[in-house]
């Protein structure tokens, strides 16, 4: 299986099934259109006939016999060496929870899919002793796992900081006696941060996500605080002084795009401008009936505006001003392992959601929805059978995606979107899988420029290998 598309003045081949990607000429291009395996001896008289309106017979001919190579070198219509690893895609240890401290917010923002922070449950924050038990589980539920990830959640987990504190401490305590280690990281709206509470993040926290959406205009247009005021001008510069403070340890800022902000790229360059250089600027997901839902008639300016982005960070690049984009950071190489690019995430499987009820949902997004409770922290019950079902949610049980040419960098989508859009965690959010494909495309299509233009050379009739 190839995909095959033009951007950023090239003709860009992926090889989906081995990851090969080829920059070719527009004779290579055109071809591919017309012959696929098994391959004949000399390319079918028809074929030949319809390309000589535009190509050289000889060049038609010599290019056939190129694409033969590469399909016997297994680097073009390469077959599929991973869905004999779907078998393998059981029930694994959890080595990843999320802690929802704080089912409770001291922001409005309007697009919240936890019902502006609690989630449709009301407003409650999670005791210590429920978080205990919550890294209790984990470490009992780890397996052979050393490093567990547990991300300090909302809500907004600042508003039950000293539990936060305590609860890192508590973790700590444990490593040595279950050779385990923790990897803690906190998602944030930024309004409470201190100084202490920098500190304290920045020396305990291997990552933290700061939320803002861009410009202010567009930040306080969704991201309200619970006096309906914005709070761009509360957060901008605490981010700024967060970020100094973390020297090189991971961060990033994450803000999300509407329909009313479909030049988002513009607000990924404000945060670029405003010294960031880790920056996620995700699609909204909600009920259509929104005004600022994004809906299949707005794909094509956000199509024009992956590509605008893309075509920003060439030139960053090329002017020594690098950045990381999330959506755009891709891995040709090597890539995740056989398993992680079947199911993704893993929610539900290696990674579970804790409430302050002590209840244990598949992941953050499905807290609330009681049909995928899988069980309880103070009890212990957890649902093995629920547990199985997450472990084979892959793109192979995916009608959609065991089809698709995206399916090995998108891994199936998120299930928690699936459910609640299309009913099914098995079935695809199309706007989402459209979104998608567009990034990888721009994310190819950045290393093959940067590729080519390192080489300095014209890539000629013969298809190169980028990666």
């Amino acid at each position: 299986m190839i995909h095959k598309y033009k951007l950023g003045g090239m003709n860009i081949v992926l090889d989906v099934n081995s990851g090969g990607v080829h920059v070719v000429d527009e004779l290579t291009y055109d071809l591919l259109d017309n012959v696929e395996p098994p391959f004949e001896d000399e390319c079918p008289g028809a074929v030949v006939e319809k390309l000589e309106r535009n190509y050289k017979k000889e060049d038609i001919l010599s290019c056939y016999e190129e694409i033969k190579d590469l399909y016997r070198d297994k680097i073009l219509f390469s077959p599929d060496e991973y869905e004999k690893f779907a078998k393998f895609a059981t029930p694994s240890p959890i080595k990843a929870m999320c802690l929802l401290v704080a089912m409770d917010c001291n922001m409005r923002c309007t697009y919240c899919f936890a019902g502006q922070g609690d989630y449709c449950q009301g407003r409650k924050l999670m005791s210590f002793e429920t978080g205990k038990k919550a890294l209790d589980f984990l470490l009992i539920n780890s397996g052979n796992r050393e490093n567990l990830e547990v991300d300090f959640f909302g809500g907004e987990p600042l508003m039950n900081w000293n539990v936060v504190k305590q609860l890192v401490e508590y973790g700590r305590s444990k490593e040595e006696q279950f050779h385990k280690k923790f990897r803690f990281t906190v998602t944030t709206n930024g309004t409470l941060l201190t100084e202490d509470k920098m500190d304290f993040i920045n020396r305990e926290m291997s990552n933290v996500v700061l939320s803002i959406d861009g410009r202010k205009d567009v930040n306080d247009r969704m991201r309200l605080c619970a006096n309906g005021k914005g709070s761009y001008d509360v957060i901008m510069d605490r981010y700024k002084q967060i970020v100094d403070k973390r020297g090189h340890k991971d961060y990033y800022v994450r803000g999300t795009y509407t329909r009313y902000n479909l030049d988002f790229a513009q607000d990924v360059m404000h945060l670029v401008d405003n010294g960031f250089k880790e920056v996620s600027v995700e699609p909204v997901v909600t009920d259509p009936s929104h005004d600022y839902a994004l809906t299949e008639r707005d794909i094509p300016k956000i199509f024009s505006e992956y590509e605008n982005l893309a075509e920003m960070i060439l030139q960053r690049n090329r002017e020594g001003k690098h950045f990381n984009f999330f959506h755009f950071m891709l891995d040709l190489n090597q890539g995740p392992c056989a398993i992680k690019r079947l199911r993704g995430c893993g929610c539900g499987n290696e990674y579970v959601a804790v409430t302050p009820d002590a209840e244990i949902y598949p992941c953050h997004q499905f807290v609330g929805m009681k049909e995928y409770l899988m069980g309880n922290v103070d009890t212990g019950e957890f649902d093995q059978r629920m547990k199985k079902q997450f472990a084979g949610a892959h793109i192979y049980s995916k009608t959609d995606c065991k089809t698709c040419w995206a399916r090995f960098y998108c891994s199936g989508g998120c299930n928690a979107n699936n459910y609640e859009y299309m009913g099914d965690i098995l079935t695809a959010h199309k706007i989402s899988c459209e979104i998608e494909k567009k990034r990888l495309e721009c994310a190819i299509m950045i290393q093959a420029a940067e590729a080519m233009e390192g080489r300095n050379e014209d890539y000629g009739p013969r298809p190169q290998m980028i990666r």
